[in-house]
C-alpha cells in the first residue's frame, strides 16, 4: 500500500469515525469515565471531620500537628488502546476482515477521547509488543495512531496476551482507560489481567467472526493456521471435527469473559457483521450509571 493510498484510508476512517465520536460517543464517554481518577492537589491542616486516611504522616511529624492529603478529580484522562496484530486478525468471512473492524473502533474511542482534551496511547502486540506509542493529545497524534493501525506490518503471527499486559503494568504507572481489541484467541493471561485490572480502567472489546466459533460442512478443505502459517488438509464433514472446533471457541470465550470479570474488567463483544455502534453505546450507557 502507499502512502497515497494509506493518507486515502487514513481520511475515510477519519470521516466515519470522528462523526461517529462527534455525535454520539463524546456524551457517553465522557459520563462514564470522567472524575474516575483522583489526582494529588495539595496539604493543609486537618479539620474536624476529615478522613483520617487522608493523613500525610510526614508533614504532621514535621510540623507536630495533623495535615491532611486533599485530592481533587483529575480533568484529563488517558486512554491507551491496546491492539492485537496477530495472524488471526487477518480474517473475515463477512463483509471485511476483523482488523478493519478493530481499527475503527480503535479510532472512534480515540476521536472521543481527543473531543474531551484527553491523552491518547497505542499499545500494538502479537506475542510480543510490536509498537507502543506514548499518550499524546491533538487531532494530529490521533491521525497517526490510525495509520498505524492501517500500515503497521507485525514480525510475528502468533498472540501473548499476557505478555502485551505485562507490557501496560510497566509503562503506564498512572490510571488509564484501556481499551484491548482482540478475537482473544488465547489464554493463560488471567495472573497479568488482574494486576492491571486493579490499576487501570480496563474493558476487553472481543472482535470475531461468526467463523471463529463454527466451521460450515465444506467437505475436504485446505486451511491456513494463520498463527503458525500452516496448512492442513481438514475433514469438515466430520461431525467430530465441527464439535471439537465449537467446543475450543467457547472454551476461549468462557476463558476472555470470566478472567475479566473475575479482574474487574468491562468486556464488549461484536461480530464483524453487527453494528459496534449500538455494543459501544449500550457499554458506555450501563458503565455510566
Amino acid at each position: 500500500m502507499d502512502t497515497k493510498e494509506i493518507l486515502k484510508k487514513v481520511r475515510k476512517i477519519e470521516i466515519k469515525t470522528r462523526r461517529l465520536s462527534d455525535h454520539i460517543f463524546g456524551g457517553e464517554y465522557h459520563s462514564s469515565f470522567k472524575g474516575r481518577g483522583m489526582t494529588f492537589s495539595e496539604v493543609r491542616q486537618y479539620q474536624f471531620g476529615d478522613d483520617v486516611r487522608a493523613i500525610d504522616w510526614n508533614v504532621t511529624a514535621r510540623y507536630n500537628e495533623p495535615y491532611i492529603k486533599v485530592f481533587e478529580e483529575e480533568r484529563e484522562l488517558t486512554m491507551l488502546l491496546m491492539v492485537d496484530i496477530s495472524g488471526s486478525e487477518s480474517f473475515g468471512t463477512a463483509s471485511q476482515f476483523k482488523k478493519d473492524t478493530v481499527t475503527e473502533i480503535a479510532a472512534t474511542l480515540a476521536f472521543s477521547a481527543t473531543q474531551n482534551n484527553d491523552k491518547v496511547g497505542l499499545i500494538l502486540f502479537s506475542d510480543d509488543v510490536e509498537l507502543y506509542i506514548p499518550p499524546k493529545k491533538g487531532k494530529s497524534h490521533v491521525l497517526r495512531i490510525i495509520r498505524e493501525l492501517i500500515e503497521f506490518k507485525p514480525k510475528s503471527k502468533q498472540t501473548n496476551i499476557g505478555a502485551a499486559l505485562k507490557f501496560l503494568s510497566s509503562v503506564t504507572k498512572k490510571k488509564a482507560i484501556v481499551f484491548m481489541l482482540s478475537d482473544f484467541m488465547d489464554d493463560g493471561y488471567e495472573k497479568t489481567l488482574k494486576i492491571a485490572g486493579k490499576k487501570h480502567d480496563l474493558t476487553g472489546i472481543r472482535v470475531y467472526d461468526k467463523h471463529d466459533e463454527e466451521i460450515p460442512n465444506l467437505g475436504m478443505v485446505p486451511m491456513l493456521d494463520a498463527e503458525t502459517g500452516t496448512v492442513q488438509l481438514i475433514n469438515t464433514a466430520s461431525k467430530t471435527t465441527r464439535t471439537n472446533y465449537n467446543t475450543n471457541a467457547i472454551r476461549l470465550l468462557n476463558y476472555y469473559t470470566d478472567s475479566f470479570k473475575r479482574s474487574g474488567a468491562g468486556t464488549i463483544n461484536t461480530r464483524v457483521d453487527e453494528s459496534y455502534v449500538k455494543k459501544l453505546l449500550g457499554y458506555f450507557k450501563h458503565k455510566g450509571k
